[in-house]
């Protein structure tokens, strides 16, 4: 099966997180790395939401390449589609399709590649092949495996086939997810003197952020500074009361050097006493030397595939390699995959078949140097 048909199987399956539900992919993804010969464990995130980690050995005891993505998908959106999102519709050179580009498509292009590198047998080293649940939600499934004793093997190397048009990234920026939290006193919406306004606080509060940056953290060369975004408010419980709790979502994109002990308290400092600050994730920043051996060995198999020379470049946005990689020791970490970042959660969601097929002559490639095979 071409790697297309592939990523129009998986595009098929709905993956929509939430509730997740990735059983179909994964079972699919697994009956294809058995069939193969790899052998499978599954550690399941929760019922009916599978993380897979599956191993290709090799004769020596080398470190593995660990080739990973994640299976689900965020919702279609209120917007409506001028195709059906789970039809996995080829047009010309796209394929339309929630999931396409993130990530179903980098997906199919590492399964192709493992099953490339077991049909030519044993090399040097082998392959782990980690398949997530619950990506889309703050690397659920990803922390899962890390927190799981024995879970995760050994690896030497890491590609993660999120989108980026296949061009190969070397560091991505961390995130630090938070909720600022006012707390008030109820009372009858025609007598809020009575009451403490929660909504009101919280307001002050994030008025207080208008024009925030974070002072004295040195800017990456890869991944600019560091950033904020209010993505979510919500307080109150009807119009006619005074609102006695509000709460807003804080997500902050991180950078080297830049600890969640840093966020909150320069947080804090600007957002004043009338918030508490609780952080809910803290994934750090992935940050790989583009001088490693094995990082210009990738450069290389993907630039010429591009046919254009390939220079370190970062991510704005985090992967479960912020999870995988600390769990493995931080080995040398690249991201690189078919789909197109612009297309990633956007209303008729498409990837390129041509990158779909790069990729997974690509990643084969990238594999098999690494198996010696």
């Amino acid at each position: 099966m071409s790697v297309v048909a592939l990523a129009q199987e998986l595009v098929r399956l709905d993956t929509v997180n939430p509730p997740g539900q990735e059983e179909a992919a994964a079972r699919l993804a697994i009956d294809r790395l058995m069939a193969a010969g790899l052998s499978v464990d599954v550690i399941e995130l929760a019922p009916g939401r599978p993380n897979v980690v599956a191993r290709w050995p090799g004769d020596e005891d080398a470190p593995a390449l660990c080739l990973t993505g994640h299976l689900d998908t965020v919702p279609f959106g209120q917007a409506s589609w001028s195709r059906e999102p789970l039809g996995a519709e080829v047009d010309g050179d796209r394929l339309y399709g929630r999931g396409t580009s993130d990530m179903k498509g980098g997906v199919a292009a590492l399964l192709v590649a493992a099953e490339a590198v077991a049909a030519a047998g044993r090399g040097r080293a082998g392959l782990e092949v980690v398949l997530c649940s619950g990506e889309e939600t703050g690397c659920e499934g990803a922390l899962a495996l890390a927190g799981a004793d024995g879970a995760l093997g050994r690896v030497g190397a890491v590609l993660v086939a999120e989108p980026t048009s296949n061009v190969p990234c070397v560091a991505h920026k961390g995130v630090v997810w938070l909720e600022a939290v006012a707390l008030g006193r109820t009372a009858h919406g025609s007598m809020p003197e009575l009451g403490d306004n929660a909504v009101a606080k919280l307001a002050r509060a994030i008025v207080a952020l208008d024009g925030f940056a974070f002072d004295g953290v040195e800017a990456h060369p890869l991944l600019g500074s560091p950033t904020l975004n209010v993505g979510r408010v919500a307080g109150g419980m009807n119009v006619n009361s005074v609102p006695d709790r509000a709460v807003a979502g804080l997500d902050v994109r991180t950078v080297p050097g830049l600890s969640c002990a840093d966020v909150v308290g320069a947080l804090g400092a600007v957002m004043g006493d009338e918030v508490t600050l609780e952080p809910w994730l803290d994934l750090p920043p992935i940050d790989t030397d583009p001088d490693d051996a094995w990082v210009r060995s990738v450069f290389e198999v993907m630039g010429e595939r591009l046919d254009s020379a390939v220079e370190p470049r970062g991510l704005a946005y985090f992967t479960d390699a912020a999870a995988l990689s600390p769990a493995y020791g931080s080995p040398p970490t690249i991201i690189c995959g078919p789909g197109e970042a612009a297309q990633a959660h956007q209303t008729d969601e498409s990837c390129s078949v041509a990158a779909l097929e790069v990729a997974a002559g690509g990643f084969t490639e990238i594999a098999r140097r690494w198996c010696g095979v």
